[in-house]
């Protein structure tokens, strides 16, 4: 059964979406985060996908309070992410109360760290952001995009320890149009043996399900249940 995970992406505490990752596009859904995670979870969700947008763009953490709000209100089990570039702001994410992190932008352009946290907290605690734009990697809030491949990015990782890996496909991402499912079957035909978690593109239950069909064991959406193209009640049958 493949694991949902809904997200919440957060600017100024508010839960919001963006389109492509572009942040003139801003959408608030609900001023109130936490709850839209007791939505989640009143409807049998088990995992939450917390993105502080704000941080990924001044790079630093910034909105842990809304993070331990969850935490601490919730059993959802967060991975969070978002402007996480030294090891201050990755304790100040574990100690708020989230159980993962992931790290994009800081796995680019500072790897020796990035593989340092993989070492010192180890594989179930760091997932890997590997979101992409035409299969080059994307940093700082998909704002700028490096000659960096994909899969071998993802492989030279997975070589190093991670186990995890979240994979935006940026065109597709707050489009509704679909999720790049032969990108995410072309990873897992490279990397089998990776927890893989497709992100972007999501707009109905059947999206769900193929991504399911084709073996992909994770799946993040948002935009489709803030704008009502997926009913909370349809995900019981995943959970």
């Amino acid at each position: 059964m493949i694991e949902l995970i809904p997200a919440i992406d957060l600017i100024d505490g508010k839960c919001v979406r963006l389109t492509k990752g572009d942040y003139s596009t801003k959408k608030i859904y609900n001023e109130d985060p936490l709850e839209v995670a007791r939505m989640f979870e009143d409807h049998g969700i088990r995992r939450l996908h917390l993105v502080d947008l704000d941080g990924a763009r001044a790079g630093k953490i910034i909105n842990y309070r809304i993070l331990e709000k969850i935490a601490t209100r919730t059993s959802l089990i967060i991975d969070f992410g978002g402007g996480i570039k030294h090891e201050d702001d990755l304790e100040i994410a574990f100690e708020s109360g989230a159980e993962m992190i992931t790290g994009g932008s800081i796995a680019v352009k500072n790897p020796e760290q990035f593989t340092s946290w993989i070492l010192k907290f180890g594989s179930e605690k760091i997932i890997l952001g590997a979101d992409a734009k035409d299969n080059k990697i994307a940093v700082s809030g998909w704002e700028e995009t490096t000659d960096t491949e994909l899969i071998p990015f993802i492989k030279d990782y997975y070589d190093k320890g991670i186990r995890k890996v979240i994979s935006t496909d940026i065109s597709r991402d707050g489009m509704l149009e679909g999720p790049s499912v032969d990108m995410y079957k072309e990873i897992r035909k490279e990397l089998p043996f990776i927890y893989l978690i497709a992100s972007g593109g999501v707009s109905s239950i059947d999206d769900i399900i193929k991504l399911e069909e084709s073996g992909i064991p994770a799946v993040i959406f948002g935009k489709a249940i803030y704008e009502g193209r997926i009913p909370l009640k349809e995900l019981i049958r995943f959970t």
